[in-house]
């Protein structure tokens, strides 16, 4: 049996609120529905202790922030306070912990969470912060944190300045541009795109890169893993100093590696030029394998 109960009030000249009741078999769902208007680059900060975080890409002046509150009982539910707040494009929508023991269990349940459901202009930045929950982003580009303490991360489309950090879970990105900063304590990682710098780490897991044709290096290129296999593939064209390495397993390659500059071709490392050269490529396993092809 569903009882729904529906509220709204006005926050401010520019935060609007919306909120609504359910109760099901999971125990209480709170919504809350919170509008912003900005007149430029939005600049959106996102934090809440258990829940995850979702971020497409909508309306030019519009920022959405729905804040999906779910627990055993309402009184679990109604102390997770949600702080919003607006200066000028700057916007922080936080969700913290209460005070005390929140490890209650009902009809099978625990805790309480918070998760985040954001629509935002596409050409915006974002600071997003879960203790823990996944992350995911569609279709938007600016300077992007995004950080879980354990939970994976999902982008489509997404570009410009991106750190991603994950403390457990894996990390897949496609259709990517800028430059990336990713590390993930324990989880595979698989990154598609077109990117100028490349810092990509996993304390356990494997590594699948490919590079878009048109890709160019502004930079040195990182890809690391502690434990695991890592596959690499790269255009035809494509131009690097290449030093790839494993501390156990073997390098297989059909790239054109050119070593006449003093580099060398080993069972277990590879270091010459590809293409015409330019910034450095580091490729590391600890334990596992290394595939380079061609895209």
């Amino acid at each position: 049996m569903k009882s729904v109960l529906a509220a709204a009030a006005v926050l401010g000249a520019a935060v609007v609120a919306t909120g609504c009741v359910v109760v099901d078999s999971q125990g209480h769902i709170v919504r809350d529905e919170k509008r912003f208007t900005v007149s430029g680059t939005p600049d959106l900060r996102l934090s809440t202790f258990d829940g995850a975080i979702e971020i497409r890409a909508g309306d030019d002046r519009t920022v959405v922030v729905e804040i999906e509150k779910r627990g055993p009982t309402r009184e679990a539910v109604d102390r997770l306070q949600v702080d919003a707040r607006q200066d000028g494009n700057r916007i922080e929508v936080t969700v913290k912990k209460p005070s005390g023991d929140m490890g209650i269990f009902f009809l099978g349940h625990s805790s309480p969470t918070a998760k985040f459901i954001v629509t935002m202009p596409r050409q915006g930045n974002v600071t997003a912060t879960s203790g823990d929950g996944s992350i995911r982003a569609e279709q938007v580009h600016g300077r992007l944190d995004l950080r879980t303490g354990d939970g994976s991360i999902r982008a489509t489309d997404i570009g410009g300045q991106l750190a991603l950090h994950t403390g457990d879970g894996s990390v897949t990105l496609d259709g990517t541009d800028g430059d990336l900063d990713l590390d993930t304590g324990d989880g595979g990682v698989s990154v598609g795109g077109k990117l100028g710098v490349v810092k990509v780490h996993t304390g356990d897991g494997s590594v699948t890169f490919r590079a878009e044709p048109g890709t160019v290096m502004r930079d040195d290129w990182s890809i690391e893993t502690g434990d695991g296999g890592v596959s690499v593939y790269l255009p035809s064209e494509f131009g690097a100093e290449l030093d790839a390495s494993t501390g156990d397993g073997t390098i297989r390659t059909n790239l054109q590696v050119n070593t006449d500059g003093g580099g060398e071709v080993k069972k277990r490392s590879v270091r010459g030029r590809l293409g015409a050269g330019g910034k450095t490529l580091r490729i590391k396993t600890g334990d596992g394998s290394i595939r380079l092809r061609t895209s």
